[in-house]
């Protein structure tokens, strides 16, 4: 039964990396600072709808271990964590600024890392 609940939620993680990676995802948003910077919250929030949105699965669990500032080029890495504690690790990369909005990239690895015994 074990294998069959992780082999599930790695199919999940898979489906979800597949439906990022084929559709490719982006994102953007309002920060209210006059130096665009979105935090590390708001920012694994935008990250977990906008890939529930493009994939039609629920919102999965973003951590992002930083602030995004609003400069183009500006990478970051989050990672998704599945239920059954294995994680997929997604790129951010600031594609454009517009003023106080800043448009983003999303792109989840290829292959998940199995949870940690």
């Amino acid at each position: 039964m074990t294998i069959a609940r992780s082999s599930a939620a790695a199919w999940g993680l898979s489906v979800m990396a597949a439906g990022v990676l084929l559709v490719g995802c982006s994102g953007s948003v309002n920060v209210e600072k006059s130096e665009p910077k979105l935090s590390a919250d708001k920012l694994a929030t935008a990250v977990s709808e906008k890939l529930a949105a493009t994939t039609g699965q629920p919102k999965p669990h973003i951590t992002c271990p930083k602030d995004l500032v609003g400069k183009v080029g500006t990478t970051t890495r989050c990672t998704l964590t599945a239920d059954d504690g294995s994680t997929l690790g997604v790129s951010v990369m600031v594609s454009s600024v517009d003023g106080d909005q800043i448009n983003f990239d999303i792109k989840a690895d290829a292959k998940a890392s199995p949870a940690a015994n």
